[in-house]
């Protein structure tokens, strides 16, 4: 059982058809309905327009030489033209990035692809977007809080879960992604139903 962060890993404020504001590690991204994101064009890398991209999906193929994908707010398609990774990163060059002036004027921007592109999700695994916000609860209806960030280790996610009430005196509870801990997922419902481990909340 866990969040997979395949693509749009980001953090949902609002659910809806509606364009959402969602945040990432801190910043906020408005994503369009419809459409997932997969990184962030961090910084310039040389003279040739080449972007450093963080990336916000596990699919470095989204980034292929010749994939098409959208650029900021206003959707615009681009095209790849190479991609090479650099330490945690990727740098990427764009078709309609030429040259390091253009590279400057889309830093910061966010890079998109349709849901419809979206890859499928093995059994038991969930878009970030849809963990996020859903209620958390014990099998014997105990209410921890609401999930409101997810984390990658290396083994597992990890759910950050804002308390409800003195749960964990206030403080943020933090939930590996494991079948030990999650029980069942009722996206329709917005709950996560979890088995509470010894020292995983501070009674």
């Amino acid at each position: 059982m866990n969040a997979h962060s395949s693509d749009g890993g980001a953090r949902r404020a609002g659910r809806g058809d509606q364009t959402n504001v969602y945040y990432v590690r801190n910043k906020a991204v408005v994503v369009p309905p419809g459409y997932l994101v997969v990184g962030q064009i961090i910084g310039v890398h040389g003279l040739n327009g080449e972007l450093k991209v963080e990336l916000y999906t596990d699919y470095t193929e989204r980034f292929a030489t010749g994939s098409r994908l959208f650029l900021g707010e206003a959707l615009e398609p681009v095209t790849v033209e190479s991609m090479r990774p650099h330490k945690s990163n990727l740098l990427v060059r764009l078709a309609e990035v030429e040259d390091r002036d253009a590279a400057e004027s889309v830093r910061g921007l966010w890079l998109y692809v349709t849901e419809g592109d979206a890859a499928v999700l093995e059994e038991g695994a969930y878009w970030i977007h849809d963990i996020l916000g859903l209620r958390v609860v014990t099998a014997d209806g105990l209410e921890i809080g609401v999930i409101d960030d997810v984390f990658a280790t290396g083994a597992n996610d990890v759910y950050v879960v804002r308390p409800s009430g003195t749960v964990n005196q206030g403080r943020d509870v933090l939930l590996p992604a494991i079948a030990d801990v999650v029980d069942h997922v009722d996206l329709a419902a917005g709950v996560m139903v979890i088995h509470l481990l010894d020292g995983l909340i501070d009674v």
